[in-house]
């Protein structure tokens, strides 16, 4: 069974019970009774079900959209076109998301956390060379496996970050000051050179990410019909030898251009 019939089971099991449990008991048995029947109505979900069933349900949507708001933008993206994407009637997608702004939200939401996991390693008691390195190839990763994420913030950003100004302003300013301060304090430790810190995650963040944003000018560039392992293995390495050579970070020899 597919994943948007799933949910559209679960959903109408749902509403079943909740039409059932919600009649009164004595009208519940009098219908029962003129039905011949004498079986309990069933009951209803468990709370961790009906948890496990939104997680899964929201999750698709979102994914699906992804595409949609890369491809369409948010102005030019239909609750209709979303709706067809994740393979749900457009009932569905309010019921989880009330508008086509809440989905957007969560879209973005749901991209820089799992942009900001991938610094979990940036920590002060790691080494430098090889938590730089993880996090470059993650970065990359994230640009092979999720391009239309990418996409997605880029555009937003390029319209002037309406919907993420306030966490541009607030969370991320207070992440990425977190994770330069674990630079400034490998610097200080000698590990590595002297250098701006946020200055550095502003670049590695543009050099990785250009490998989605960017990926209609980099295939007819190279020559090839489509993007490739060896494409993003080949930035990847790149990227890394310019960020620890380029930073003097020491330490480099379990973490250099083709290690992880």
């Amino acid at each position: 069974m597919d994943e948007p019939t799933a949910i559209l089971q679960d959903l109408a099991m749902q509403n079943l019970t909740k039409r059932s449990t919600s009649a009164p008991a004595s009208r519940r048995s009098r219908t029962l009774r003129r039905r011949g029947r004498t079986s309990a109505l069933p009951d209803p979900p468990a709370p961790e079900q009906t948890g496990r069933i939104r997680q899964a349900a929201t999750a698709h949507i979102v994914a699906a959209a992804e595409r949609v708001f890369a491809e369409a933008g948010y102005e030019g993206a239909s609750m209709a076109a979303l709706a067809a994407a994740a393979g749900l009637p457009k009932a569905n997608l309010h019921y989880y998301f009330h508008n086509k702004a809440g989905l957007y939200r969560a879209v973005l939401d749901n991209i820089l956390t799992t942009w900001i996991s991938a610094a979990d390693d940036i920590r002060p008691e790691n080494d430098p060379a090889q938590a730089l390195c993880r996090y470059i190839r993650d970065k990359i990763v994230l640009s092979q496996q999720r391009p239309y994420a990418s996409k997605v913030f880029a555009n937003e950003v390029l319209h002037g970050a309406g919907q993420l100004h306030a966490y541009f302003s607030t969370d991320m300013r207070r992440i990425f000051r977190e994770k330069a301060a674990v630079i400034d304090h490998w610097i200080a430790q000698g590990l590595m050179d002297r250098v701006d810190s946020l200055h550095l995650l502003f670049a590695i963040w543009a050099m990785t990410q250009t490998y989605a944003d960017f990926e209609a000018q980099i295939r007819p560039v190279l020559g090839i019909p489509r993007m490739t392992d060896d494409v993003y293995a080949t930035g990847a390495d790149l990227i890394v030898k310019l960020v620890l050579q380029g930073c003097g970070v020491r330490f480099v020899r379990a973490a250099g251009p083709g290690g992880g």
